[in-house]
């Protein structure tokens, strides 16, 4: 097995690290929603699960982000949908699943992308704020897992993909609620 030379460990040591060789993936007959997927790297993510022959559903919020999202996908060969949704609602998850399942028959693989940022001094965030950036970056994905899991558990499996931000981790001078979860 050949080695990356040169990656530099957190303290500052030179390490190899193995390199891996991956199979692409096949998305044929496969079915994917992704939540946040009419922009950013929701977009991006939706895109190469098109490109690797998936079904796609793009679920979010805005309906003219969603139907330019679908209509690139669509205009390169993809077989995709879009649900205007929001996936801060319980009842709304299991809608979104539902769409999948009817327009697809199946569903293998949520991408729960879903995510906010109140870019401002973290001391003039509200509670109303805190609140809003909490169900969508982190509950949401909660409540389409929940929501996908009884489907997945029939089909006799499947895959959920959480996103996360690098700023949730490490932080940032102004992110008091910007990238939480």
């Amino acid at each position: 097995m050949s080695t990356i030379p040169s990656f530099t460990a957190a303290v500052g040591q030179p390490i190899d690290l193995p390199q891996k060789r991956t199979e692409p993936f096949d998305g044929q007959y496969r079915a994917a929603i992704v939540t946040g997927g009419n922009g950013g790297i929701g977009f991006g993510i939706a895109r190469g699960l098109a490109q690797a022959g998936a079904s796609v559903v793009i679920a979010g919020r805005d309906n003219a982000k969603n139907a330019k999202a679908t209509s690139e996908l669509r205009e390169a060969g993809a077989r995709v949908i879009d649900v205007v949704t929001d996936v801060t609602q319980e009842e709304a998850c299991r809608v979104l699943v539902a769409a999948a399942i009817e327009a697809f028959g199946r569903l293998d693989i949520i991408i729960n992308n879903a995510g906010i940022g109140i870019i401002k001094q973290p001391q003039e965030d509200t509670l109303a704020e805190w609140s809003t950036v909490l169900a969508t970056n982190l509950s949401s994905a909660f409540l389409c897992s929940q929501a996908a899991y009884p489907e997945m558990l029939r089909a006799g499996g499947g895959k959920i993909i959480n996103i996360g931000s690098m700023t949730s981790i490490f932080g940032a001078p102004f992110c008091g609620l910007s990238f939480v979860g």
